[in-house]
């Protein structure tokens, strides 16, 4: 290995060490009890600019409020559901990346199942027509046709 490629993969390996103390320590709860309570929260919780991130994931200014946020709930000594309580109440039940099976977020839920069931009654309904039933037969111009073309 050449002396600059090893020179790029030791700085491609201090970035990547480096990219999970992306976070402020200033910013962490001094309990480490706390701060793991909070982590795990920051994965289950989504950040609402990327929509499809946790705010764990997210270098979103709205995701690094919403973890402030949960730090000082857990901080104020609430528990993860009260936590979860107030962000759902805040922000509604889709700041929450897996949102509760509920009658407000069953469609969201069942949706897709439903598309696949109606998707599988058109295809089975039109089998069991026959594609070919619409079409007249083949002529015995276009049978002979059909046999010299397979032939050939």
């Amino acid at each position: 290995m050449t002396r600059k490629a090893r020179a790029i993969v030791v700085a491609l390996c201090a970035l990547w060490l480096t990219a999970g103390a992306a976070g402020d320590p200033a910013d962490q709860l001094p309990n480490p009890a706390q701060e793991g309570r909070a982590r795990h929260l920051f994965e289950e919780i989504r950040c609402l600019v990327c929509q499809n991130e946790s705010i764990d994931d997210s270098e979103a200014q709205l995701a690094d409020d919403l973890r402030r946020i949960v730090r000082e709930q857990i901080r104020s000594g609430r528990t993860d559901a009260e936590v979860r309580a107030f962000l759902v109440a805040r922000y509604g039940k889709f700041v929450l990346l897996k949102p509760p099976f509920d009658a407000g977020t069953a469609l969201l839920w069942l949706g897709p199942f439903g598309v696949l069931g109606v998707a599988g009654v058109i295809v089975w309904r039109r089998r069991s027509r026959g594609i070919a039933a619409d079409e007249p037969p083949l002529t015995p111009e276009e049978l002979e046709n059909l046999r010299r073309l397979r032939s050939s």
